[in-house]
């Protein structure tokens, strides 16, 4: 039982099962394009959920967000399961899969075999997609990976029934019904209003003021913490920016990529400006994370140390709260 599904590796993994579900359904949307439009840019600061004993630093949309969002703003309707039985799971996968029909899937990192073992961390926020069977071997589409793979039927329960922070509950999801043609114009609109709004939100847990806060709060990590707590914090910055998909830089680049694909559908030159705007900021974030991952590997705990990393991540906030307020003007 396999299904004639094309394999396209990704940098991030819900863009790419995204991508990847509709070019098998016929709509050819490319990576940049599902995540501008799924307004999957973010930043968020959540001190009160812990994964892996330290606070929570995210740089996109919470797991589904950039599906429904491309899914409602182009037309296509999703259907979502969750299961409280591993059994009623694999059932419903393999009736799906029976139907010739590939489906999307959340899991845990942790027990994915085929991840080298330095990214294999408690995070339960990975997509991937399932594409078919041959005996007690699922087909497995990871976008991440440059090839495609295989997990045992007790492999891939572990996964798709992982504990812990945003565990998945046997999550599947996959595209049920389409529109004759995306119309991709008010759709590209929508997302960047969104993701403009996010960014310059006056919430303090999200966009740039959520960076300003953990800005704040790096600087009296030593002090606070101690050398070792305050280590590990600033190492949990770097992992979830540079290892946890694609993170703050790789993020700002793919989205630096869908303003350049963006311009030429909406017919708008200054839009390319932006997205080379963005590329630098891009840059920016991946200079933190370089000297961030200094600091932690020396682990003196050096308050002088923190405090630089905090003025980087505070400029990088007024960098975009600048660029996304002006992009808004733009479209």
């Amino acid at each position: 039982m396999q299904i004639d599904f094309t394999h396209k590796q990704s940098a991030h993994c819900e863009n790419g099962v995204v991508s990847n579900l509709m070019r098998h359904n016929g709509f050819e949307v490319s990576e940049p394009m599902v995540f501008g439009i799924g307004s999957g840019l973010l930043f968020s600061y959540l001190p009160f959920i812990k994964v892996n004993y330290a606070p929570v630093f995210t740089y996109r949309a919470m797991p589904g967000f950039v599906f429904n969002r491309f899914a409602k703003r182009v037309g296509v309707k999703v259907k979502r399961e969750k299961f409280s039985d591993p059994k009623k799971a694999k059932a419903r996968l393999d009736e799906n899969l029976a139907k010739d029909n590939p489906v999307g899937l959340q899991v845990g990192v942790y027990n994915l075999i085929y991840f080298p073992d330095e990214y294999r961390f408690h995070f339960n926020a990975h997509n991937m997609v399932v594409y078919g069977k041959e005996g007690d071997d699922y087909l497995i589409s990871d976008p991440v990976m440059a090839d495609v793979t295989t997990l045992t039927d007790k492999q891939l329960e572990k996964v798709r029934f992982a504990k812990g922070a945003f565990a998945p509950k046997g999550h599947m999801y996959y595209p049920i019904s389409f529109p004759e043609k995306l119309e991709l114009k008010s759709a590209i609109v929508k997302g960047i209003k969104h993701t403009c709004r996010d960014m310059v939100a006056p919430a303090p847990i999200v966009g740039v003021r959520a960076m300003r806060w953990v800005a704040k709060n790096i600087k009296s990590w030593p002090k606070k913490l101690g050398a070792k707590k305050a280590n590990h914090y600033l190492g949990q910055i770097v992992r979830m920016q540079e290892e946890i998909g694609t993170g703050g830089g790789g993020f700002r680049y793919i989205y630096a990529a869908f303003l350049q694909e963006a311009s030429e559908v909406l017919e708008n030159e200054s839009l390319k400006d932006f997205s080379k705007e963005m590329t630098q900021i891009g840059d920016s974030w991946r200079d933190f994370a370089l000297e961030a991952s200094r600091i932690y590997k020396n682990r003196n705990g050096e308050a002088v140390g923190y405090e630089s990393i905090s003025n980087q991540l505070n400029e990088i906030a007024n960098r975009e709260e600048a660029f996304f307020k002006a992009l808004r003007k733009a479209v």
